[in-house]
């Protein structure tokens, strides 16, 4: 996964802010750093060289591969605040789409003793069924 962080003229934006930001979303997204091919980060100073609240604004867009890009936003009274607050908002944007993802594609199945909150995935059904298959082979020989 590749990082690349950039800023407006007011955030200076050197060798040491920038390794500390792809630190930052590499450990945040930790978990899907092989599912992703890039992540692109913009730092910005909403009030330019005057103070206020929030006025520090971090974008971040996440590209999966093979989806649509993930945009999240977050502003913050530091650049670093700022920064990790979109990291942990992209991570949960991650966890939605990979989540779904997973979703559609396990189909579940109710297993035999169990209530209907407690199912086994299809996958799971038929190693079971397998290996006891195998088990009985093993006791008939």
């Amino acid at each position: 996964m590749q990082t690349e962080v950039f800023s407006d003229k007011n955030i200076a934006v050197d060798a040491r802010t920038q390794n500390w930001v792809t630190a930052t979303v590499e450990v945040t997204l930790e978990r899907y750093l092989l599912d992703l091919t890039r992540v692109i980060v913009h730092v910005t100073d909403e009030n330019g060289g005057k103070s206020g609240p929030k006025d520090k604004r971090c974008k971040m867009e996440a590209r999966p591969k093979g989806h649509q890009p993930i945009l999240v936003s977050h502003d913050a009274n530091e650049l670093t605040l700022a920064v990790e607050g979109a990291a942990t908002k992209l991570q949960h944007a991650l966890e939605h789409l990979f989540g779904k993802l997973r979703g559609k594609h396990t189909a579940k199945l109710p297993v035999e003793g169990f209530g209907e909150k407690e199912h086994k995935t299809s996958a799971d059904v038929l190693l079971e069924e397998e290996f006891l298959e195998k088990e009985q082979a093993a006791l008939n020989s």
